[in-house]
C-alpha cells in the first residue's frame, strides 16, 4: 500500500552549496550574494513505504525531459537540480515540482561536469575549458558567465615565458595551465577545484582568484573521474588505476604528491570513483562491470583491497554514495543499489526504467520519508527521480564476491 509519510523537518539550504557528482562540501569563502532557498521540499511526491524484504515494484517519481542530446552530468545545488548534455545546454530544474527554471550554456561540445560552490557554478567542457557562472537572484540573467579557466590574467602572466610551455603532442605545445583535451571531471574541496582531463593531467585551481596552482601528470591514459575527501583527491583513469593525491601534513599549502595507487583490473578502464563520508573506503567502477573497494588506514596513506563484486553485465558508468548505500549505474541501463558492509557489498535493489545507459547519478543530501531521492541521467536524454529507502535493517548479509546475488527488491517502470 502506498502512503505519504510525514517528512522530517529539514533545514533551509543555501541557493548553491558545493556539490560534486557524489559528495557535498561547504568550503566556499564566497560571501557575495548567496540567496537562501525556500524551505520547500518534495512533499508533493507520494513516497511509498516498502519494507526491505518486499519484492514490490513501483514507478519512478518523475521523468524530466528537455535535453536535445544525451544527459552527461548532474549536480544538486540547493533548491536546484542542474543537468547538462552532449550539446552545450545546461538545464536548471527547480524543486519541489522540478519544473524547468532556466537554460544556459556556452562553448563547443559536451558539458562533461558540473560543480558548485557559494554563488558560483563551474562547468567543464569538451573544448578543454572550465567556465564560471555567477548565480544571482537580483539579476535578470540568473546564471551569468563571468570567467573562463584559465583566466586571461593567468594566461597573460605566463605566455611570454618559454619555461611555462609543455609538450602536449608532437609539434604541439601549450601553457601548463591549459588542458590539451576534453575536461572529463571536476571536484571541489578546501577552497580548491580539481580538474581531470583526457590529456592525462590533474590540475589544481584556487577558487578565490581562479588561479591555476598545479598541473600533475597523473596517469598513463585519460582521467575519467575525480573525488576529493579528507584532504585526499582520488583520480580514476582508463589506465585501470585509481590514484590518491594529497598534500603533506607539515605543508598544507604545498603541492600535491602521490600517496598511493589503488590497482584495478588489468586493461580495464576505471570509469567512476566514490568515497565514503569518513574517507575510509574508496570504490571504483570498471568497464568490465565490477565494483572494487579499498580500505584506507587512519593516516590516509595506505589502502588495501576489501571487495571485488561483479555488479553489472556491462560497463559501470557512474556511482554515488548516500550513507551506507552505494548506487551504481551501467551501460546495461540499470541502477544497482548496494548496502555497504564491513567486508564488502550486498545487493539490495535493482532499478530499471531508462532506455539507455545510465551516465550519471546524484543522491539528494537530505533524507526524505525514511529514504532519499536518487537522480539518474541517461543517454536516452532523460533524467529520472527515484526514492530509495535507507535499508538500515532487514538486509541479509551475503558473500560480496558472488556475482549472482539475489536481488531483495526490484524497482521498475
Amino acid at each position: 500500500m502506498n502512503t505519504t509519510p510525514s517528512l522530517t523537518e529539514l533545514p533551509s539550504t543555501l541557493l548553491l552549496s558545493t556539490t560534486t557528482t557524489s559528495s557535498i562540501s561547504n568550503t566556499s569563502s564566497d560571501t557575495d550574494e548567496s540567496p537562501v532557498s525556500s524551505n520547500r521540499f518534495l512533499d508533493n511526491y507520494n513516497i511509498p513505504k516498502i519494507p526491505p524484504s518486499s519484492c514490490s515494484s513501483y514507478r519512478s517519481l518523475s521523468v524530466l525531459t528537455g535535453h536535445d542530446g544525451s544527459v552527461s552530468c548532474l549536480a544538486i545545488c540547493g533548491e536546484f537540480v542542474l543537468s547538462a548534455s552532449h550539446g552545450k545546454d545546461i538545464i536548471v530544474w527547480q524543486q519541489p515540482d522540478l519544473h524547468m527554471f532556466a537554460k544556459f550554456g556556452q562553448g563547443d561540445g559536451t558539458v562533461k561536469a558540473v560543480v558548485s560552490v557559494g554563488n558560483k557554478v563551474f562547468t567543464a567542457h569538451q573544448d578543454s575549458r572550465i567556465r564560471v557562472w555567477r548565480v544571482s537572484r537580483s539579476s535578470e540573467n540568473i546564471f551569468k558567465l563571468v570567467d573562463t579557466l584559465p583566466t586571461t590574467k593567468d594566461y597573460l602572466g605566463k605566455f611570454m615565458k618559454q619555461s611555462n610551455y609543455v609538450q602536449t603532442r608532437r609539434h604541439h605545445k601549450r601553457l601548463w595551465i591549459e588542458h590539451a583535451d576534453s575536461i572529463s571531471c571536476l571536484s571541489v574541496s578546501n577552497g580548491l577545484i580539481y580538474s581531470g582531463s583526457w590529456d592525462k593531467t590533474l590540475k589544481v585551481w584556487r577558487i578565490k582568484d581562479l588561479k591555476c596552482l598545479e598541473s600533475i601528470k597523473a596517469h598513463d591514459d585519460a582521467i575519467n573521474d575525480l573525488i576529493a575527501c579528507k584532504g585526499i583527491v582520488y583520480s580514476a583513469s582508463a589506465d585501470g588505476k585509481v590514484k590518491a593525491w594529497g598534500r603533506s601534513v607539515t605543508e598544507p599549502n604545498g603541492s600535491h604528491s602521490l600517496k598511493g595507487i589503488l590497482e584495478g583490473h588489468k586493461d580495464v578502464s576505471v570509469n567512476s570513483v566514490v568515497v565514503s563520508d569518513d574517507g575510509m573506503v574508496v570504490y571504483g567502477g570498471g568497464s568490465d562491470g565490477y565494483v572494487m573497494g579499498w580500505l584506507s588506514n587512519k593516516d590516509f596513506d595506505s589502502w588495501k583491497s576489501i571487495c571485488e563484486v561483479k555488479a553489472h553485465k556491462m560497463a559501470i558508468m557512474s556511482m554515488c554514495i548516500k550513507g551506507e548505500i552505494l548506487c551504481s549505474g551501467s551501460s546495461d541501463k540499470s541502477i544497482c543499489i548496494w548496502k555497504r558492509e564491513v567486508i564488502g557489498l550486498t545487493k539490495i535493489g535493482v532499478i530499471k526504467g531508462h532506455e539507455g545507459p545510465v551516465k550519471c547519478l546524484q543522491a539528494s543530501p537530505n533524507s526524505i520519508g525514511g529514504g532519499f531521492l536518487l537522480y539518474s541521467g541517461s543517454l536516452d536524454k532523460s533524467i529520472r527521480v527515484w526514492w530509495v529507502p535507507h535499508y538500515d535493517d532487514g538486509v541479509n548479509k551475503q558473500d560480496s564476491n558472488i556475482s549472482d546475488q539475489s536481488t531483495r527488491m526490484m524497482i521498475s517502470v
